[in-house]
């Protein structure tokens, strides 16, 4: 198993680029959004729009099994500088420790502060607390029409 980080366009392959919305799309079920949102986190984190942030692949035998999107917020004390934004696990490869090895990587990887949302009913909420991210704040959202 072999996992990938990439900060900027240039590095990424074109086939990891096409299959990547894809994949968290479809990985990420209910607690995931559309392709177009998702296709902008990662042109965020890839540079393509200013401060960017990581992307992490998790390949094994050239099966993408894992990914991550960080995001930077260009903020930093009063709001975390990075978001992580997506993070999902093929559903046939849950339970293996996969998403653990991911979440140490981008641990090790990202300087600064992480934030995330997690829905209470995701499972993930529990590995998300095992290493170490507590629920300081309730978020609350105006959607403005």
């Amino acid at each position: 198993m072999d996992i990938k980080t990439f900060t900027s366009q240039p590095t990424v392959t074109d086939k990891d680029l096409e299959q990547l919305p894809n994949f968290l799309f479809e990985h990420l079920e209910e607690y995931g959004d559309n392709i177009t949102a998702i296709k902008k986190a990662i042109d965020y984190a890839l540079g393509n729009e200013s401060p960017g942030g990581y992307v992490f692949l998790v390949v094994d035998n050239d099966l993408l099994v894992a990914a991550a999107v960080v995001n930077k917020t260009g903020m930093k004390e009063y709001i975390p500088e990075n978001i992580l934004v997506y993070i999902a696990t093929h559903k046939n490869c849950r339970g293996k420790g996969i998403g653990k090895q991911l979440m140490k990587e981008i641990l090790g990887s990202v300087k600064g502060d992480i934030a995330l949302h997690v829905e209470p009913q995701n499972p993930a909420k529990k590995l998300y607390e095992k290493f170490g991210f507590i629920n300081k704040y309730l978020e609350m959202r105006f959607i403005n029409k």
